[in-house]
């Protein structure tokens, strides 16, 4: 399966990288053209778009406070875990990613200082699910940036050969990826915009981290068996990280989380102990 992960890896063109990069000036554009380009006019603009989707994806409180963990990288990490063993190719990817993500997001947040929508809007006219944000870092939401950048390792991963597959295939991937990012505007943590824009700069980060990985092979160590050591201690951190978690917020997600970081910690441990043996 490794294998061919890094097949299709190698079939990942940098011209993929064009129309999230259009999107983000379109999205420039419209904003530019509707005097949004500051923080009382991007917060105007979205009051409609996000009391709407905030009033009806808000109406099912349990399936998004619990779909939108999927956005934290450990939650994300210990639901796909399994992979790492067969596909060990995604977990370097992931990281570049991931560290990517985390670049984007902090720099845009400090750089642009947007309030959160419970920082600006009346708390009684919008639905909070879980912790009440209102910090001035709303713009872009990180959790739709982690969201999508680990999706796209994934969605170009495993794409399928068949062209006729291929379509449906990518189409698939976004239509979950902008579902779970429109949880952060149903559980009034974000405007719409921030979870779209997230989105995109998630793809493009999904992508770089494929390019990265597949030029520089900085993680490709960790597919050989004598360090699964490595591989070990991140899943035990994992799956205490999702214990804490429970103890915080006993959540649906985080007991399967746990559940998914337990069985690969089991399936690496056992393949570690069986290259200890030849």
């Amino acid at each position: 399966m490794n294998q061919s992960v890094i097949a299709n890896y190698a079939r990942v063109k940098t011209s993929l990288l064009y129309l999230p990069m259009v999107l983000l000036l379109l999205i420039a554009v419209f904003l530019f053209s509707q005097h949004a380009l500051n923080i009382d006019g991007y917060r105007q603009i979205q009051k409609g778009t996000f009391f709407f989707l905030n009033g009806e994806l808000g109406q099912f409180p349990h399936l998004m406070d619990n779909l939108t963990q999927i956005g934290d990288g450990f939650v994300f990490f210990a639901l796909v875990s399994i992979l790492i063993i067969y596909a060990s190719e995604t977990l370097g990817a992931m990281i570049d990613a991931l560290l990517i993500t985390a670049f984007i997001a902090n720099i845009l947040k400090w750089l642009f200082a947007v309030p959160r929508p419970a920082a600006t809007f009346d708390n009684e006219k919008i639905i909070v699910i879980g912790q009440t944000l209102r910090g001035h870092n709303s713009f872009p939401s990180g959790h739709s940036i982690t969201i999508f950048a680990l999706l796209t390792v994934l969605m170009f991963a495993f794409v399928p050969k068949a062209k006729k597959y291929q379509r449906l295939w990518f189409c698939l991937f976004i239509l979950i990826g902008l579902f779970l990012v429109s949880t952060r505007v149903g559980v009034g943590a974000h405007y719409p915009l921030d979870a779209l824009t997230g989105g995109i700069l998630g793809y493009i980060a999904g992508l770089t981290g494929i390019y990265l990985n597949r030029k520089f092979r900085i993680w490709a160590w960790m597919s050989h068996q004598k360090y699964y050591p490595f591989l070990i201690a991140l899943l035990l951190v994992c799956a205490i990280v999702m214990a804490i978690k429970i103890m915080d917020r006993p959540l649906a997600i985080h007991y399967i989380a746990l559940a998914s970081s337990l069985i690969s910690l089991f399936f690496t441990i056992r393949y570690y102990v069986d290259y200890l043996k030849k």
